[in-house]
């Protein structure tokens, strides 16, 4: 079932347009700082790394990932998370699907850890797409950390990869959520702006000072802890707080999922 499920994820023209749009982050990003310069003259301002990206084509994947962990990435996670079941439902297939001997928590499980697949297949997209295009755009070779100390051009590349897995396992949450929300109802659409809402929300009160006791419990508040990998040596609080606001988020809403799932009609 597993494997049906994540060649069927796959496969979709959904998914294939979802990914090809993420592609195109770092490539026009890179084009932008190709012909137009770096954000502000090549100052200190912009997002992260941008200021790095004209001297070293690598940061340019650490730079999309940044933007991309904003808003675009955890957007189209909610797509793929929202449509888990009520896709199923809204498509009339789920009742077929739960008649086969797989039962219901097998599905919930096929279904999370295809949405969970995408999310690593996503960032990873991005991370590849960067350094592509970052080596053709743009000189590369050693870096210089965000401690100042310099790294080779391949440990450079092994820790843009490995930003871009910790980036996407920093999507479960959305993904879970997407999960719970989507067995809520049989329309599609309602799952993926329920799914969206969630971290908009969770990014709103996030920017907000007069709710900062309620921000070290926000799913979204080390997304951007990636860029820890890129210090000498490794900061590993951030990217360690990041995993267990995910892992408890998510274990909250598959388990809300589950009992959803497992107890009510399935008429679609």
């Amino acid at each position: 079932m597993l494997r049906a499920e994540l060649v069927l994820l796959f496969r979709r023209r959904r998914t294939l347009v979802l990914l090809g749009v993420l592609a195109l982050l770092p490539i026009l990003a890179g084009l932008a700082l190709r012909f137009f310069g770096s954000p502000h003259g090549g100052g200190g301002g912009g997002p992260a790394f941008f200021n790095q990206v004209t001297n070293n084509g690598v940061f340019l994947s650490l730079a999309a990932l940044t933007v991309a962990s904003g808003f675009f990435l955890p957007l189209t996670v909610s797509i793929v998370g929202g449509d888990t079941i009520a896709g199923e439902a809204g498509l009339g297939t789920l009742r077929y699907l739960l008649v086969r001997p797989v039962g219901r928590t097998r599905l919930l499980a096929a279904k999370l850890v295809s949405a969970l697949a995408y999310c690593l297949v996503a960032a990873i997209d991005i991370a590849v797409v960067g350094l592509i295009a970052g080596s053709i755009l743009f000189p590369v070779g050693s870096l210089t950390t965000i401690s100042g100390f310099q790294i080779s051009l391949v440990d450079g590349i092994g820790r843009a990869l490995l930003a871009a897995v910790v980036l996407g396992v920093s999507m479960f949450g959305v993904a879970a959520i997407g999960l719970f929300v989507s067995t809520l109802t049989e329309t599609p659409v309602g799952a993926m702006a329920g799914t969206a809402g969630f971290f908009i929300a969770s990014l709103v009160i996030g920017g907000i000072s007069q709710l900062s006791f309620l921000h070290p419990y926000l799913f979204t508040e080390h997304w951007d802890a990636f860029a820890d990998l890129f210090r000498v040596p490794i900061s590993w609080g951030g990217i360690v707080s990041d995993l267990e606001l995910q892992l408890g988020w998510g274990l909250v809403a598959v388990l809300a999922a589950w009992a959803r799932f497992t107890t009510s009609d399935v008429l679609a």
